[in-house]
């Protein structure tokens, strides 16, 4: 008895001295939101207020000293999510995460973002404004990378500090960049179809853009397998412990439509969900300038902000700015390849990859006139058929980071527009709204067409030169509205209007969003902040309920089950709400999962189904192939000597679902609740490891709203019935210009990276609720409920 005691004793005795040493390591590593701090190179004394969610607002005598405590606190929130996005680009995770990266680093090294970077930096003026913020920006990261601790992630995987520099500023732009380009998931799998099957089953893909009925409006071969292509880089986002960026909304309404009368400007960029989330929010004063931005890790300036004079946002554009060219070898010699002028010899860029608890490996990368071949890069690519990549990014001068500078400081709407047009890539919709009542939108990027009209839907023609003859455009060509006579702009991802008869070509998501967002904007000429706030959080599909009678309309209603008719009474009655207590979500993903499978995987394959279910063409196609009664994709080709019919696949996948649902959630389809299959959790990298994820990860939750909605929860289809959401909103802003100082935002998960800080997802709920914070403008308020860190400058 006594041992037992005595062992008790002990067991208590370390188990307190462990909490103990928890408590002081968690105090050690939490980020400083007061007190006092010195630091080099700054001239004056800079305060920094932390309100209630731990945005900091930065007050300082001059820039300069600004963007060093802006790089401080930043880093001190952000330090792991910023070594992540700096590793992406030259191939450097699987230094921190072994081989399991090796597929990751060896397609980023390759596609010459790095050299793209170099060029950018070499040409930089030195004695710009934009340079010299940067360096202060980089100077206070460093700073606290000397002086603070490192993050937990850091100690758990063995990273050593290193100092930042400008390439690794350049290089996650240039990550950002690629993850917007659609083009990579889509040309290669359709090349394949037409090669397969011909451009009869390419009818229902609507490749001329004429799904896009509902359009911004101006105001001004071989038959190698392709697919792997998009297999390969479609899985590589998709596993790459940095969300890709995928879609957005935003809509600014002129002050004729609002109650007010002054501007409102919406926007909510959708980007996979990750914890730490996307942006980090800042308010940065000083005697000559004021801004509230949304900042990328490791990036100087915001690409979201705002302040009392102007606002601004982004969407993506989604145009074509990726081209694959089929290159071919010299027989005699597969260092050369075929030009129109004869061969010419291949550049080899030589990378070394390190690879924890592994040997180095040495990659020989080629390079045709078009860019990178890809069969050096992934893994299924025959190596005598080379593909190589055109980007745009990576071959035209790369002024980003003043294009950023200029959006983030334009004292006018001409600055601003300037600023706009310095983007080459990637193509983004550049949102604007102000205080004297202007709205507007330009869509960004050195946009260019194929004089010989080549069909960049698929691998283009690399040897001959009949693909090459490109005309760019001037940028007074790209699509634009300003002030228009509708009285708001807005942007949902979807096609823009023709300019001079021409339809930029583009991998433009459907229409669903697009007419939802107009025909509520259409409605009514009162808009206020609260009505704003629920139209951003808005769960209806308005292409939904139209689908569903599609369906329905194919169905032969009576040889139908008890549980089926129920069913269709629930589907008949929706109006398109993707709300928790909703039935009809459920029942309708399960149905068009099934009709999509049923319908195309018996050509694709399981891989290429899977891929495409990946792709904006999946969406698009979906409630246009329906109405195509005579569609050769209806036949299910791995049936002998029968041509199933429109009919016969509607009801075979209608029936199936009821069964799946039955299975999955119980009999009553009353149960079937959206609650119970759309769910979301926040995933560290860290955390998919079972043990660490109640730490690192955050949630899960049940969430409202779906794929294609303005609140764009988005997801996969999966066999097992749960939509699991990849990503969404991942800023929520509403801004009023007549009352400034209440504007609104919210975040996923929280401010902080760092999961021993009290904001690391002190937002969750609010977010998931559809609520929202303050965006602090006003000083005594700001003071009131914040905590106070004051950095001075070093003595010497």
């Amino acid at each position: 008895m006594r041992i037992l005691k005595r062992v008790l004793l002990i067991f208590i005795f370390l188990l307190i001295a462990v909490l103990i040493l928890f408590v002081i390591y968690r105090a050690y590593q939490k980020p400083e939101y007061e007190g006092e701090i010195y630091l080099k190179n700054i001239q004056k004394e800079t305060i920094v207020y932390f309100d209630e969610f731990g945005v900091p607002h930065i007050y300082a005598k001059n820039s300069k000293d600004a963007m060093v405590a802006l790089g401080y606190v930043h880093a001190q929130d952000r330090l792991w999510q910023m070594e992540l996005l700096r590793r992406i680009v030259p191939g450097r995770l699987s230094e921190i995460f072994g081989s399991v990266a090796l597929k990751n680093d060896k397609f980023f090294a390759g596609l010459g973002i790095e050299e793209a970077s170099q060029k950018a930096i070499a040409d930089l003026d030195k004695k710009s404004p934009a340079y010299q913020l940067m360096m202060g920006y980089l100077d206070g990261i460093n700073q606290y990378i000397d002086e603070g601790p490192a993050p937990v992630e850091f100690k758990l995987l063995g990273i050593k500090k290193d100092k930042f520099t400008v390439q690794d500023v350049y290089n996650i732009f240039g990550y950002m960049s690629f993850s917007f380009a659609m083009a990579q998931k889509t040309d290669p799998l359709l090349t394949d179809i037409r090669n397969k099957y011909g451009m009869d089953y390419l009818k229902d893909f609507g490749l001329e853009g004429q799904f896009n009925t509902t359009q911004i409006k101006n105001a001004k071969q071989s038959t190698q397998e392709y697919a792997v292509i998009s297999q390969s880089i479609a899985s590589l986002l998709d596993k790459s412990p940095v969300a890709p960026f995928v879609g957005s909304n935003s809509w600014v309404i002129a002050p004729p439509k609002t109650k007010n009368k002054k501007v409102i400007f919406a926007n909510d960029p959708h980007i996979g969900f990750s914890q730490p989330g996307t942006w980090y929010e800042a308010h940065i004063e000083t005697p000559d300038f004021e801004l509230y931005g949304c900042y990328l890790a490791g990036a100087p300036f915001p690409l979201l902000g705002h302040n009392h004079e102007y606002a601004y946002g982004l969407t993506m554009f989604e145009n074509d700015d990726v081209d694959f060219y089929q290159e071919e070898n010299n027989p005699e010699n597969s260092n050369q390849y075929k030009t129109k002028n004869g061969f010419q010899e291949y550049e080899i860029r030589k990378k070394i990859i390190k690879v924890k608890d592994s040997a180095d490996v040495v990659l020989n990368i080629k390079i045709s006139q078009h860019g990178p071949v890809m069969n050096d890069l992934l893994v299924g690519l025959k190596s005598d058929k080379p593909v190589a990549m055109s980007w745009i990014y990576t071959q035209h001068p790369n002024h980003n980071i003043e294009a950023i500078y200029a959006l983030s400081h334009s004292k006018s709407v001409s600055e601003f527009e300037k600023g706009v047009s310095l983007i080459h890539s990637p193509g983004l919709n550049v949102m604007y709204g102000d205080a004297k009542g202007n709205v507007g939108w330009w869509a960004t990027g050195k946009l260019y067409k194929h004089r010989n009209s080549a069909n960049t839907n698929f691998i283009l023609n690399g040897s001959e030169g009949k693909d090459d003859n490109l005309e760019y455009l001037d940028f007074s060509k790209n699509p634009s509205a300003f002030n228009p006579s509708w009285n708001y702009v807005y942007s949902a991802n979807n096609q823009p209007e023709a300019i001079d008869g021409f339809v930029y070509p583009g991998y433009y998501l459907p229409e669903d969003r697009a007419k939802r967002i107009t025909q509520l904007l259409n409605s009514k000429s009162n808009w206020d902040k609260s009505s704003v706030g629920e139209m951003i959080n808005d769960n209806t599909s308005a292409i939904a309920p139209e689908m569903v009678k599609k369906l329905i309309s194919n169905l032969n209603l009576k040889s139908l089950s008890k549980t089926e008719k129920e069913a269709i009474i629930v589907l008949k009655l929706w109006k398109g709400t993707n709300n928790l207590e909703d039935v009809a979500p459920a029942i309708y993903n399960k149905w068009i999962y099934l009709y999509l499978k049923n319908t195309f995987q018996d050509e694709l394959g399981d891989e290429k189904f899977k891929q495409f279910l990946g792709t904006h063409c999946m969406k698009q196609i979906t409630t246009r192939q329906i109405s195509s009664k005579n569609s050769p994709w209806w036949d299910d080709i791995t049936t002998k000597n029968k041509k199933e019919t429109r009919s016969e696949i509607v009801t075979k996948s209608f029936e199936e679902a009821v069964i799946a649902l039955e299975k999955q959630l119980g009999s009553l389809s009353s149960e079937w609740k959206w609650e119970k299959v759309h769910t979301v959790e926040y995933q560290h990298p860290i955390g998919k490891l079972a043990l660490l994820r109640p730490f690192f990860n955050v949630g899960p939750y049940e969430v409202s709203g779906s794929n294609e909605v303005i609140n764009n929860q988005f997801f996969d289809f999966a066999e097992d019935g749960f939509y699991k959401v990849k990503g969404g909103p991942s800023s929520r802003r509403v801004i009023d210009f007549s009352d400034i100082e209440n504007s609104w935002g919210i975040l996923p998960t929280g401010q902080s990276g760092n999961p021993f800080s009290k904001h690391y997802n002190d937002q969750a709920e609010l977010y998931n609720s559809g609520k929202f914070r303050k965006m602090k403008l006003n000083k005594k308020e700001i003071i009131q409920s914040s905590t106070k860190l004051v950095f001075y400058p070093v003595k010497n």
